[in-house]
């Protein structure tokens, strides 16, 4: 198995997560076990995000929304010319969030990395089959590849957790287009799903999982395909562990110590390491969801990705 690499951390960092984490203890786990939670989740954030303009406009940047073959995103440019493209897949367990929920790590992506970042707004699956969301995935994908404004430039995905998994289907699905595929020089995932029937860590997460419930996770990822059996749900790219990774790009992946959904982050990486470079990083004492918090090991992580992004492009265009 492909072994994490060290994360440089002191023990007051640490400390700092394991306090944040007595606090998620106490907070009630992420359940879909029907859908109107979801649904319930998805106008909250929406009433949240009422105010994210302001944060936009104090960094002198706006957000375009327009439909690439078909499907709507969300982009976000730099004040100069783009030296590349993020494409960007929000999380949410399919169920919740939009391409404006990664603002704030887009931002600073933009500015950074001076780069354009397009954000995914998929259908949720509340009312959509997964596999719809895929298609959705597909085509904006293909629509920012084949788009005049960004021809040329590199573009590297990055997906969260439901985003993650998207992103590597997108990837594996993009085989079939491989002078698109060609332009997609990276892949930053965080904490991603990508076996829908379940791996280890998550048919064995105990109740006292942080932030996710544990017990219903595999009932949560079967309610995404009612119809299929656990055989069907591991074909690629629905479970895109069980895809050939071949011509795929080089990756960067993130998963939590405490994450249920640890293994698939494992595995995949196992299952990447032959067809190009993987770097794995383990983050200690680290739930899912944990670039969110407020602690000094989720800024560092995020910085270290930011800078990933740009040696990345910069590596395309030399």
């Amino acid at each position: 198995m492909t072994a994490p690499a060290p994360w440089p951390q002191g023990e007051r960092e640490l400390a700092q997560v394991r306090a944040f984490n007595r606090k998620l203890a106490w907070l009630p786990r992420f359940k879909i076990r029907n859908r109107l939670t979801p649904r319930l989740i998805q106008a909250l954030l929406r009433v949240s995000q009422v105010v994210g303009a302001k944060k936009m406009r104090e960094h002198g940047l706006t957000a375009e929304r327009k439909i690439l073959d078909t499907v709507p995103v969300r982009i976000i440019r730099p004040k100069g010319r783009p030296r590349g493209v993020v494409l960007d897949f929000h999380g949410g367990g399919w169920v919740i969030g939009n391409a404006q929920m990664n603002d704030n790590f887009n931002i600073a992506i933009v500015n950074e990395c001076e780069v354009a970042v397009v954000s995914v707004d998929y259908r949720l699956a509340v009312s959509t089959p997964v596999e719809d969301l895929l298609d959705d995935c597909l085509r904006a994908a293909r629509g920012v590849l084949n788009d005049a404004e960004f021809a040329g430039l590199p573009v590297v995905v990055v997906g969260e957790s439901a985003g993650a998994h998207l992103a590597v289907a997108t990837l594996l699905a993009l085989k079939s287009w491989p002078e698109l595929l060609q332009r997609i020089h990276g892949a930053l995932l965080y904490y991603g799903v990508y076996d829908l029937t379940g791996t280890p860590s998550v048919r064995n997460a105990p109740a006292d999982t942080l932030v996710l419930d544990g017990p219903g996770m595999v009932d949560a990822l079967r309610l995404l395909t009612p119809d299929l059996n656990d055989t069907q749900r591991r074909q690629p790219p629905l479970s895109p562990l069980y895809g050939d990774f071949a011509g795929l790009p080089t990756a960067l992946l993130f998963a939590g110590e405490l994450d249920p959904l640890l293994d698939d982050t494992l595995l995949i990486a196992e299952r990447w390491q032959p067809s190009a470079p993987v770097e794995l990083h383990v983050l200690p004492a680290s739930p899912h969801g944990f670039i969110h918090f407020p602690t000094a090991i989720a800024q560092s992580v995020l910085a270290y990705s930011r800078q990933w992004i740009s040696t990345r492009v910069e590596g395309a265009k030399a």
